[in-house]
């Protein structure tokens, strides 16, 4: 893959940043609930308070979250978010290439709150572009551009030294949870999986865990 070119790789606090994230992501940790609310949650369907809270941890840049996202997403979407059957909350959990993920994540955040998770969902789509040559860059600010970025903004974005910190800070509480992978899924506080799966959990084991907690009384 190619490096990230002038816009995010020159600037020293971006490449510290992306270093650090690494570095945390190697780690492991236990500490503070993962379902629990956090700073930095991005949220869709119920509002907070809800019945059932879904929380998922996941990275633009991890290929079983974009296989999940492209199998799955939008049959959950329909099911319980557009319903307002649960209250779905997304956490940033920067994997390798670290950089290129806190990159994506920076763009989705200065996209705003109504254009967030289609920026997230934009660049795990693309995945497939800069793993196969196109510089990752490129890809990111394409997608920026298509909310409405310009490339100033997209650069500002990227480099802005306290969302390099807050990317940080968000990375570590997931690392506290005792988070080790993505993408984890948690149902009211419980981790649900699927062993074995390609795309990770999967709908279905998803959904029964969410019917269950929704018939409790």
């Amino acid at each position: 893959m190619k490096a990230i070119t002038p816009a995010i790789s020159r600037n020293g606090r971006a490449a510290a940043a992306a270093a650090a994230l690494v570095a945390i992501i190697a780690l492991t940790a236990c500490g503070s609930k993962p379902g629990a609310p956090a700073e930095g949650d991005m949220a869709l369907g119920a509002a907070e308070g809800a019945k059932v809270t879904v929380v998922e941890y996941a990275s633009v840049t991890c290929g079983v979250c974009a296989a999940w996202q492209d199998e799955n997403w939008a049959g959950f979407k329909a099911a319980y978010i557009d319903t307002n059957k649960v209250r779905y909350v997304f956490r940033e959990f920067p994997t390798p290439p670290a950089n290129v993920a806190v990159a994506g994540f920076a763009i989705a955040r200065c996209a705003g709150e109504d254009k967030y998770f289609d920026v997230v969902h934009g660049i795990m789509s693309s995945q497939g572009e800069w793993r196969t040559g196109v510089n990752p860059r490129d890809t990111l600010f394409r997608v920026g551009n298509g909310v409405g970025l310009s490339n100033d903004q997209i650069t500002a974005c990227i480099t802005d030294e306290a969302g390099l910190k807050a990317a940080d800070a968000r990375a570590k509480a997931a690392m506290s949870a005792g988070i080790g992978g993505t993408p984890t899924f948690l149902v009211n506080g419980v981790q649900v999986s699927t062993p074995g799966s390609p795309s990770g959990t999967s709908l279905a084991d998803l959904s029964s865990a969410i019917e269950g907690e929704l018939a409790r009384p």
